[in-house]
């Protein structure tokens, strides 16, 4: 009787939760797909709380010209992950305006919108499928030839091939059966397979074990060659090369510049840069 009484109020959980989830309003507000002219992307005094909390994005304002790269840095819960997801358009802003070509993004269907991003995350997940189906999940129409290319320009193909049975090697729920490394390979085949003329990368490097590491940077250069790139990031080097560097504190843009502008001035950027610094410098 106990483990009945356990088992039914589990499953009267089980269906307010799903309940809850299929009673979330759709964000689509058109049914109009648009391509955008250009791929500018631009905040305007844009702020944004969960759930009505305090402010996770703080009347932010930026531009990011098409074609350039943009690193954004900062602490824990700066804001920096919010601000990627806005421009994606996961959640709706509360103030202000996210923009896409000049168009508001929701002027754009979810899928006329994604179709121009690719986001790689820190944490991937792959399907309990095999290695060729969950890289086309990027672009399913694509052919077969397409899809190993896109698996040689993101280093993965020699690992797959010495797979047990290469390209159509099952692999498990979640990538289980691969390291992280392999696992962000494929998911960066995936994205160059889409194609996708936006790419915002989520500190997809940062838990890649160091024998990985240099395949992996090189998978990252293959993808965002050409695009737009907007990186959360920590690596010292991602973020020395970006065309504009955004430094985020408590909602908020701080600092914005060159790394030559900011690594002059007093600030949060200094103080991040000599830390990273000083801790690659360290040593056992």
């Amino acid at each position: 009787m106990g483990d009945g009484a356990f088992l039914s109020k589990k499953i009267a959980t089980e269906l307010d939760r799903l309940e809850a989830v299929t009673n979330i309003p759709s964000l689509d507000n058109t049914d109009r797909d648009m391509a955008p002219e250009h791929c500018d992307i631009e905040l305007r005094d844009v702020s944004f709380s969960y759930g009505g909390g305090h402010r996770v994005i703080d009347h932010v304002s930026l531009k990011i010209p098409e074609g350039t790269t943009c690193a954004i840095v900062g602490p824990s819960g700066s804001g920096k992950t919010t601000l990627c997801n806005l421009i994606a358009r996961f959640w709706d802003v509360q103030e202000g305006q996210v923009l896409l070509g000049g168009c508001d993004v929701k002027e754009y269907t979810a899928d006329s919108l994604l179709k121009n991003i690719t986001m790689v995350f820190q944490n991937v997940y792959l399907f309990h499928d095999t290695v060729e189906n969950n890289i086309r999940f990027g672009n399913p129409s694509a052919t077969y030839e397409q899809m190993v290319e896109a698996a040689k320009k993101a280093r993965c193909h020699e690992f797959i091939q010495a797979l047990p049975n290469g390209y159509n090697t099952v692999i498990g729920e979640g990538g289980s059966t691969l390291s992280g490394g392999e696992k962000q390979r494929i998911s960066i085949a995936r994205a160059i397979l889409k194609d996708a003329p936006i790419v915002i990368l989520d500190e997809a490097t940062s838990s890649v074990d160091p024998e990985n590491e240099h395949a992996l940077l090189a998978a990252i250069r293959e993808l965002t060659r050409g695009k737009t790139l907007l990186s959360i990031a920590h690596r010292l080097t991602t973020v020395r090369d970006a065309q504009q560097i955004v430094v985020m504190d408590r909602g908020r843009i701080v600092q914005q510049g060159t790394h030559a502008q900011l690594i002059g001035q007093e600030g949060l950027y200094r103080r991040f840069w000599l830390q990273r610094a000083s801790a690659i410098g360290w040593s056992l």
